[in-house]
């Protein structure tokens, strides 16, 4: 019997939606609308309750660190910052500790890339030994610098290499630029932070102007005060 009960086919019951007269008021609110709405509000309720239990419970000669460590300006009350203040010297200490990060890793990406460039044999770079051809006009000289380039080509690019060999041997290429770039990029990280540690030191300095700098550079100049040493 259940079985032909379901089969049966029932009416839909829809609920009701907001009158015309007032669709001002936006949607109307469904029973699941008003569990939500309902859970909220206890819950804000019981948190509310739990801490006038805890005022009420509280022992007014408790000490906390945060009473010293805070303050209130102007009714609000604002945390310290937690960071620790560090002194001139172990700032410097610091920024020598993170040149020496960079510079160790600046090398090591240079040693990676001169081993790769000495795996690849230098393939694709012209012969270190040279031969000096002598011609008797221009024409000839023509034909000897056709000859020579020709013959280059053919020792230094094989005709017929297998399409995966040329597939790695151009992600390696590829590689060894990338690998470069980075050195030289570190590098000039290194040669910035050096600067940046010079102008946190002692002594008086000021920045060059334009007209004033001798070799023109894309980063600033400083020149120091001499001072005598004792």
């Amino acid at each position: 019997m259940s079985s032909l009960r379901n089969a049966v086919k029932r009416r839909t019951h829809k609920e009701r939606a907001q009158p015309a007269a007032r669709s001002k008021f936006g949607l109307l609110e469904k029973h699941k609308d008003y569990v939500l709405r309902a859970r909220d509000y206890h819950k804000k309720q019981e948190n509310i309750q739990r801490l006038r239990e805890k005022a009420a419970s509280r022992n007014p000669d408790e000490f906390y660190f945060k009473m010293i460590n805070t303050r209130t300006v102007d009714g609000v009350h604002r945390p310290q910052s937690g960071a620790k203040q560090y002194s001139s010297e172990e700032l410097l200490l610091m920024k020598t500790q993170d040149i020496q990060y960079v510079l160790q890793k600046a090398q090591s990406e240079k040693k990676k890339a001169e081993r790769l460039q000495s795996a690849l044999h230098c393939i694709g770079c012209r012969p270190s030994n040279r031969h000096t051809y002598f011609a008797e006009d221009r024409e000839e000289a023509k034909e000897l610098e056709q000859v020579i380039l020709s013959s280059e080509e053919k020792a230094i690019f094989p005709a017929k290499l297998p399409k995966r060999i040329k597939r790695k041997m151009a992600g390696a290429y590829k590689e060894l630029e990338e690998r470069k770039k980075r050195a030289d990029e570190m590098q000039n990280i290194v040669t910035e932070m050096s600067l940046r540690k010079e102008l946190m030191g002692k002594g008086r300095k000021r920045k060059l102007r334009d007209d004033e700098i001798v070799h023109p550079t894309s980063g600033p100049v400083y020149k120091w005060r001499k001072e005598r040493k004792r």
